[in-house]
């Protein structure tokens, strides 16, 4: 995820601004949750560099989201940006994850850039058919809106969720700065989203730090995390999100959807278990972390 990403952080106040004070509200209405669950993941599952580490060695690329699933319980979807996927694709998808792993996928570039939630139903409506192939291992997908998208089309985007299938949950991300800027349009969107029952993305980005807006629309958070490698500040906003997420588990929250991406690939699975180690501590909430598995030894003649 390039949105964001600065070369130079010196200067960037990487803490948790205070929730939006509608976040405690929204949580004290929901409903109290049956489960509250867990899931984090990489936004892709070709991730040749964990050969020999956290895939076997040696493994055909066919097989790499089989071995993914086996480290992470859920994956930011982002092929389904580019084309909406056959059923037969999905339907592989599916069966190469354990019960309990969860797609998030991302709304085609065609519906959200290109078109700009202009005539679209006919696309909607293919992507939804396609990733139903999903069954139960089908979670929130994302809408994530270009950044010339402005306040200006908040009543286009409304229309949109309105007709979006209600059967799929949703969780929308705006990029434009205006949506943050403007505390009015703010409310509006936020307001709305809430009412949908659609979920409002947080993004953590050091050159954004606006998409922080600590808004919760729904009980789910959708969060995607733009990390930096294996420095201070990054191990420092892992224990920043372990202890909000857990004061929002404490109040009510059903659901975290927390994605992370780092430019090094090598680098996500060990942040991600110093991440579980944190938010367990915290919340006694257990997801098994990614771990480096034992690779066959060849036998040797001596």
């Amino acid at each position: 995820m390039d949105f964001g990403r600065l070369s130079d952080l010196r200067y960037v106040d990487f803490r948790l601004p205070p929730d939006h004070p509608n976040t405690a509200a929204m949580l004290a209405r929901a409903p109290a949750p049956e489960q509250q669950e867990l899931f984090i993941g990489c936004p892709i599952w070709t991730n040749k560099a964990w050969l020999g580490s956290y895939f076997p060695a040696g493994i055909k690329e066919a097989d790499y989201l089989h071995h993914y699933a086996r480290q992470f319980n859920s994956l930011e979807l982002n092929t389904t940006h580019y084309r909406i996927p056959d059923a037969p694709t999905v339907r592989k998808w599916r069966d190469a994850v354990p019960a309990g792993f969860r797609f998030c996928p991302k709304l085609p570039q065609v519906i959200s850039h290109d078109r700009a939630l202009y005539n679209t139903d006919d696309l909607t409506n293919a992507f939804c058919r396609s990733i139903q192939e999903l069954n139960d291992r089908l979670g929130w997908c994302f809408l994530q809106l270009p950044p010339h998208f402005g306040p200006e089309n908040l009543s286009r985007l409304e229309r949109y969720l309105l007709d979006f299938p209600a059967n799929i949950p949703l969780a929308v991300e705006l990029r434009h700065p205006a949506w943050y800027s403007d505390k009015t349009a703010f409310a509006a969107v936020a307001a709305m989203l809430e009412a949908l029952n659609k979920t409002l993305v947080i993004a953590d980005v050091a050159g954004r730090r606006d998409v922080l807006h600590m808004r919760l629309t729904t009980p789910t958070a959708f969060i995607r995390f733009n990390g930096h490698g294996l420095i201070n500040s990054d191990y420092q906003r892992a224990d920043f999100w372990a202890e909000r997420i857990a004061g929002w588990l404490q109040q009510g929250l059903h659901t975290m959807y927390f994605f992370v991406h780092q430019k090094d690939i090598m680098h996500t699975p060990v942040w991600t278990q110093y991440f579980l180690d944190r938010l367990q501590a915290l919340t006694g909430l257990a997801v098994p972390p990614p771990r480096i598995i034992p690779q066959p030894v060849q036998g040797s003649l001596f």
